[in-house]
């Protein structure tokens, strides 16, 4: 699994005009779900990132993880995190799971955030989306689980 988590004053995701999901400061985090990823690295990468300390203390470091800020989760499908540019100028997506394999990790991914007593608001998987924020920092980190 491949995510891009970024640190939001507020992110919100709208399909059709409608808005899906919506948080205030929190993080952003587009997943990507690779075609061999297993329930493991679905659980392991929840894990990870709910206790990034990335948010700022008082003095202004980067020292608290999202339950100490208080903060929210907007999760977003984005097979697009798979594309591969190494041949041509079109990327190939090869790598990224079929939606039989997709759905339930990205559930699970879900599932588990909510588990550890996070509000999880996310977009639709497959849905054309269009996806909002305001970066706070800005504070980006990009998480594989191939290497965690």
């Amino acid at each position: 699994m491949r995510a891009v988590i970024t640190r939001v004053k507020n992110a919100r995701v709208e399909i059709g005009g409608s808005v899906r999901g919506g948080i205030e400061n929190g993080l952003l985090v587009l997943l990507g779900i690779k075609h061999d990823d297993t329930e493991a690295d679905a659980v392991r990468l929840a894990d990870k990132i709910t206790k990034l300390r990335i948010f700022e203390d008082p003095d202004g470091r980067m020292n608290l993880s999202l339950a100490d800020a208080g903060g929210g989760l907007l999760v977003v499908s984005q097979f697009t995190l798979y594309g591969n540019c190494k041949k041509g100028r079109r990327p190939e997506f090869l790598s990224a799971a079929r939606p039989e394999t997709a759905v339930p990790l990205y559930e699970l991914f879900i599932a588990e955030c909510e588990r550890l007593g996070f509000k999880v608001e996310t977009g639709e998987f497959g849905a054309d989306m269009q996806v909002f924020s305001q970066n706070d920092g800005p504070v980006t980190i990009i998480m594989d689980t191939e290497a965690l």
